[in-house]
């Protein structure tokens, strides 16, 4: 990643002499799906706690009529089409509820396996913790009114998350995938370390998130915070033009590294990149980030530099920003 000297930094007061700051935006949905390998339902069959985890062979499971718990371990290998690392956990406790039940199932007006709570850890494709989403809802039923038409079954609501996706909110159920493998169904006696080893199943899920924060291109009263490389304002007098550096400023990017306690300015000795993977796009197309990083001296205000793609043509370029897979409301600037 390319460093920025000190001196490159101009006073947060000089730029917000630029225009005051608009209010807030309203928070964007985002859409996040989230690809799963090597799935395995670990079955509690047996109540010898001395048996559990202890076969390194896979191992089919007892099947209980009703009332079971199982747990599902899979590595999360994809978010968004990118690659990606991470864990994702699932506790369920099965009821089998039915409209008309076979002996064993539970009479209810709604068909479901049952209640699960639901944790999804992403971590970079390099192993950099991103953040955790964790929910909860029920398993094995149909989309809830208004889920997006990619989800096939699952109404499970995100109760909260951490790191980049602190305080997110929304709805995910499974959906479907062209190279699709069945969750592996495994004793809870199966040792879990050799999970990838015996394989397991190939999912997806579509998580429709709300974020409590997300990121946006700072918009004072003059126009969107995007800059020159001189700090000049981009606008009609000055556009900007095909492979320009240019400097935004923009809220929202989540956690830096190596860090700030809460309430605290990022500091001018030490230059505070953004945790979560940062992407900006011009007119749809993918432009070059060459830094994303805690403005010194201020709260949740962050600097990033990209390049405008070549052959940015057109009056105006829409630019959005994505950090943490959570995307920004665009905005448009001038260029020539």
């Amino acid at each position: 990643m390319l460093k920025i000297q000190k001196p490159l930094f101009l006073p947060f007061v000089w730029l917000a002499a630029c225009g005051q700051q608009a209010p807030a935006q309203a928070v964007p949905n985002s859409v996040l799906q989230i690809e799963v390998q090597n799935v395995v339902r670990y079955n509690q069959d047996v109540s010898d706690v001395t048996k559990f985890a202890t076969n390194p062979a896979a191992t089919l499971p007892a099947l209980a009529r009703n009332f079971y718990q199982v747990i599902h371990i899979g590595d999360i290998v994809a978010v968004n089409g990118s690659p990606a690392k991470g864990t994702y956990i699932t506790c369920v406790r099965y009821t089998n509820t039915m409209l008309d039940p076979d002996p064993g199932e539970a009479v209810a007006d709604t068909s479901t396996a049952g209640i699960s709570v639901v944790s999804f850890d992403i971590l970079t494709a390099d192993g950099r913790p991103i953040g955790s989403l964790f929910g909860m809802g029920l398993s094995r039923i149909s989309p809830a009114p208004g889920a997006p038409s990619a989800v096939m079954s699952g109404n499970h609501v995100i109760v909260g998350g951490s790191g980049a996706f602190l305080g997110a909110r929304g709805y995910f159920g499974q959906t479907s995938l062209d190279q699709a493998i069945a969750i592996r169904n495994a004793s809870i006696t199966e040792d879990p370390a050799n999970r990838r080893k015996n394989g397991g199943g190939h999912i997806a899920f579509l998580m429709q998130v709300i974020p409590y924060v997300a990121p946006q291109i700072v918009t004072t009263s003059s126009g969107p915070a995007v800059f020159h490389a001189d700090f000049s304002p981009v606008n009609t007098a000055r556009p900007a033009k095909s492979e320009e550096v240019l400097i935004v400023r923009a809220t929202g990017l989540g956690p830096t590294r190596p860090g700030v306690d809460l309430g605290q300015p990022f500091p001018a000795d030490v230059f505070q990149e953004v945790n979560s993977p940062v992407q900006v796009n011009v007119n749809g197309q993918p432009a070059q980030v060459l830094n994303a990083i805690g403005w010194p001296g201020t709260l949740d205000t962050y600097r990033l530099d990209f390049q405008v793609p070549d052959r940015t043509v057109g009056m105006t370029a829409a630019i959005q920003l994505t950090a943490g897979f959570i995307s920004s409301t665009p905005v448009s600037i001038p260029v020539q």
